[in-house]
């Protein structure tokens, strides 16, 4: 028998506008933290080479609770 167990929870999709509302952050600043690997990458939602992106909800809470985790302790170290 497999015990292994499967994540139930519902998957949120974020566009583009609710992840800037959401982390105050701008659509260049984003891509330019993508770029450099400090970002969430966007997961395809179609096919072809115009398809639209969404960032799934629980990165985008992830990379937050990241960045107040970082700004609490250089804040300490200050």
């Amino acid at each position: 028998m497999n015990t292994a167990t499967i994540d139930t929870s519902p998957i949120r999709i974020l566009r583009r506008p609710e992840v800037e509302k959401r982390i105050g952050l701008g659509r260049s600043t984003i891509y330019l933290h993508m770029q450099q690997g400090t970002f969430p990458k966007p997961i395809r939602l179609g096919s072809g080479g115009a398809a639209a992106v969404g960032w799934l909800e629980h990165e985008i809470d992830a990379w937050l609770h990241e960045q107040v985790s970082k700004s609490r302790v250089s804040s300490t170290r200050a």
